[in-house]
This record gives structure tokens, sequence and C-alpha cells, in this order.
């Protein structure tokens, strides 16, 4: 049995523990406010500022964790380098998760040093710097803050009036105390993929088939399995997700995210743990969930093979207002389908927009993945999201 400490405790770190207590292992969870969802099914927890380092070594020191496995990117990551010279093994490693915690690293890392095809960046520390790197970039472009989660402070800028606003944006929805960002060339594509990547300690790097999902205010709405790409284009994301994995080191599951267009593949992001479009996982499209895939890599146990099982779809349940303690109501609606489920994240505090829950469909292979997407849409639209 290893001790495992999360940083981070939210919907997605909620199912990786369940994965892992079903290994028979031993989880702190930690995260910024009390029963976070992970916390809810771990052994202990802890409730710090994960961007404080000095807290940070203080529960490693109290804990003595066999492994650290950061759920989020609000955390002082650069301590992790230390963490690994004290024996503690890093998912997927120190090198990992600093670089993809950061849009600059990770960027420069894929288009520079492994010369992957990325949309045309520049980055800018303050407002003039950013109307300069919008001039260099062209108009649209998006910006992002370079640390952030899902899609927060991320914008779309289509006139020099949008810049200002776009600033701002980044600045209020950046985590800890980057101020940079990156304008980001608009890419035209016709969609969007994730690929789960599962590299291992020993054995081959494995691809889950690839997903698909749309965005609204830069966060996932839906997402669906398989998504539909040309085997060559498959390929060459395929490609392209080896060389950045390997390259960033380690062993666990990665998202890396592509836009798909008419010449080809363009690499976008990389997250180093489970995605939030791979909750489509949980419809038992796979032989097994990210989550447990990661959890198997993550200990080093073997995975034989991924292979699709289900199409599948998964439809976000979002809250619409601040409040606490909050309530579901159309449940018993929303169950009365076959082939479907709710998954109930915990989270104790609501507000406009936060991801509260999922829908989740699946039917057999072969079967049409828009009717099946359309449904999961329809069983979210009934459940109602209510908080004091």
């Amino acid at each position: 049995m290893k001790k495992i400490m999360l940083l981070g405790s939210g919907e997605l770190g909620k199912e990786f523990v369940i994965a892992l207590k079903r290994l028979g292992q031993y989880v702190i969870a930690v995260d910024s406010y009390n029963d976070a969802p992970a916390q809810q099914v771990a052994d202990e927890r802890e409730v710090i500022n994960m961007l404080d380092g000095t807290e940070l070594d203080r529960i490693i020191e109290k804990h003595k964790p066999d492994i650290i496995v950061p759920e989020i990117e609000a955390i002082r990551t650069e301590r992790f380098y230390d963490y690994e010279k004290q024996g503690i093994t890093v998912v997927p490693s120190a090198k990992a998760a600093n670089f993809t915690m950061n849009r600059k690293a990770i960027r420069d890392l894929a288009s520079k040093e492994l010369g992957l095809k990325t949309a045309k960046y520049q980055y800018a520390n303050s407002f003039d710097e950013l109307v300069s790197a919008v001039k260099t970039v062209g108009i649209p472009c998006v910006v992002k803050p370079l640390m952030s989660s899902s899609g927060k402070g991320q914008s779309v800028i289509k006139t020099e009036n949008d810049i200002q606003k776009a600033w701002e944006y980044a600045q209020a929805g950046k985590r800890g105390d980057y101020t940079e960002v990156i304008a980001e060339a608009f890419v035209k594509f016709n969609s969007e993929i994730t690929l789960l990547t599962v590299t291992q300690k020993n054995g081959n790097t494995l691809f889950c088939p690839p997903i698909g999902h749309r965005q609204e205010r830069g966060d996932y709405q839906e997402s669906w399995q398989p998504a539909e790409i040309k085997p060559e284009h498959l390929k060459e994301a395929q490609e392209m997700a080896a060389k950045v994995t390997e390259a960033l080191t380690g062993s666990g599951i990665w998202g890396v995210e592509y836009f798909l267009a008419d010449d080809g593949v363009y690499f976008s992001e990389l997250s180093p743990r489970p995605h939030d479009t791979g909750m489509v996982t949980l419809a038992g499209t796979q032989n097994f969930s990210e989550f447990e895939l990661h959890a198997r890599a993550v200990l080093g146990l073997p995975i034989a093979e991924i292979t699709l099982e289900r199409v599948g779809a998964s439809a976000v349940i979002l809250a619409n207002k601040e409040g606490k303690n909050p309530t579901y109501s159309g449940l018993q609606k929303a169950m009365d389908h076959k082939q479907s489920d709710i998954r109930i994240f915990g989270k104790p505090i609501t507000r406009p927009f936060r991801r509260m829950a999922v829908a989740l469909t699946y039917d057999k292979v072969g079967s049409n993945v828009d009717a099946v997407k359309q449904r999961a849409i329809e069983i979210a639209k009934l459940v109602t999201v209510d908080a004091n």
C-alpha cells in the first residue's frame, strides 16, 4: 500500500481517489477549502493555500507521502524538485508539473524545442505589451493567462477595442501571482479533440480513442467519444503526444488537446492528469476510465491495452447563482433514461456556471455519436441546481 497525497481535490480528483481506494491505497486529499469533493472519499484531508511553499513543506513533512499527485495549477510547483530529491515520486514528474502548470513553458517546449505545429503566439506582461502582441499575431486572437484552469481568464479579441477587456479579464481569471498572458492567433479549426495519453513506468505509451468536445466561456460543456478524425490526423496527433510526454518524463495520464484544421493537427495544450472532457469515460466507453488508467500508471501497474467498449457522451450540469448546501431537482426524470447516469460531484458551494454534476449516456459501438450526445444534453437540462 502506498501513501498518496493529492494536491487539489475537485471532481476529477474524487474519481481518481475512488480508483485508488479500489486498489487498496491510502490517500490524503488537499485543497484550499474544506469538504472538497475528493476529501469526501479520502482517508485524510488537509486545508491549506497550496501557493504557500512553507505550508506545502509542512504537510509533506507531516504525512511523508510516497507519491504526490497534483490535480490543479495553483501550487508552488518548484518545491516538487526538492520532494523528488527526498525520494518522493511526483506525478508525472517534477519537470512535467512545472512545465505544464505554466502555458509559457509548455508552449515553448512544444513549438521551439520539439517543433510541433502550434498557432502563432506572443507573450505579454502588461497592457501595452498585449497591444503589441496582438499586432504581431493578428486579429482575431485568443488571450489566456499563463496560469489558469478550466478556461478562466480566457477571451477572444475580435477588434482593438477588446484588448483592454481581455487584459483585465485575464488578470481576474489568473491563478497565483503570474500576470503574464499569451496572445494566440486564432486557428481556423473544424473541431477540437482531447487525446488521452498514458505513459507507463514499464510499458508502451498508450492512447485512448479521441474525445471531441464543445466549449463555452473556455470551459467544456459536452464531450463525446470517439471523436471523428481522419486516420492520418490521428497518427499525427499520437506522434505529437508521444514526443511531448517523453520530453516531460514520468508516468500517468495526460490530456493532450488539439485543433483539427484543413491543413492538419495543431497542438494546443496539455494537462498532466485526468482531463475534464475525459469524464465521458465514466460512461464505460473504455475498458478502463481515465481515472482507473491514471491510478494504474501512477502505481506502476501494467495496462495491457485500452479498448473502445461503447460510444458515449457527457454533458455538464451547472449552477446558476452563488449559494451553499446545494440540492438537485429533476433527478427522477433525468435518471428515467436507459443507458444513462448522473454523477453529482458534492461541491458544497455554488456560483454562476460552476460545474456541479455531469450527465452520462452511452450506446453500442457503431451507434450515432451525435444522437448519443444530444441525449446527454437533454438529460442534463432536466437537472436543476438549487442553493441557499
